[in-house]
């Protein structure tokens, strides 16, 4: 499969001043950026920041960015193939590609930065080529800095999701079912194929009796 990459671009003013979300960007310009020190959610910001440029050099590999005036990376979202280890990587489909992570700093919260990430990301036509998967689990969340409770914090997460075409799907998998907040998220592109969104249905169930 080839792997498309065109490059778009919106402003977004806030109260707290105007954001750049663009994207996807090239490994070489996420490094020229500065990578705002409170984006510690998966990991201290400086391998975080290393961590996104690697994934913006994979073919499959999209990063779409909210920066300020002073190029500080304030916010992102990834794309790239699943972990092998996990079961959405098991039907070795090339257009099946996993929103891995959505963060955005806390001083910049409330302002529809992550439902711009997800817009922009689906200006890309190529978007329509894949199904795109979100795993949403509740020890992720943010529920002490956001003072939120597990169903609020869902829902506002669901909310964000649909602004990017995502949708609540059914699924077996043990991680997602052993908790009722945890959720499986996906957006399947209107170019893609029956047969591949019957592979998809096997991924989602691989328990036969839940089949």
């Amino acid at each position: 499969m080839i792997h498309t990459k065109t490059y778009n671009a919106k402003e977004l003013k806030t109260k707290k001043g105007t954001i750049v979300i663009e994207g996807p960007i090239s490994s070489e310009k996420l490094a020229s950026y500065d990578f705002h020190e409170d984006l510690t959610s998966f990991r201290i910001a400086n391998k975080q920041h290393k961590a996104l440029i690697e994934i913006a050099g994979l073919p499959e590999g999209r990063i779409i960015v909210a920066r300020d005036r002073q190029n500080t990376v304030v916010g992102y979202v990834t794309y790239l193939y699943p972990d092998p280890l996990e079961r959405w990587s098991q039907g070795k489909m090339e257009n099946l590609i996993e929103l891995g992570a959505i963060e955005v700093i806390p001083h910049y919260r409330g302002c529809s930065i992550g439902k711009s990430l997800l817009q922009v990301s689906m200006m890309d036509h190529a978007m329509e080529d894949y199904i795109i998967i979100t795993t949403e689990y509740y020890w992720h969340w943010d529920l002490k800095g956001t003072g939120l409770n597990v169903w609020e914090y869902r829902k506002i997460m669901e909310k964000m999701m649909n602004a990017g075409g995502l949708e609540w799907y059914a699924t077996d998998d043990p991680e997602i079912s052993s908790h009722p907040a945890n959720c499986l998220m996906a957006r399947i592109g209107k170019r893609i194929q029956p047969e591949s969104i019957e592979r998809f249905d096997r991924l989602r169930f691989m328990n036969r009796f839940m089949y």
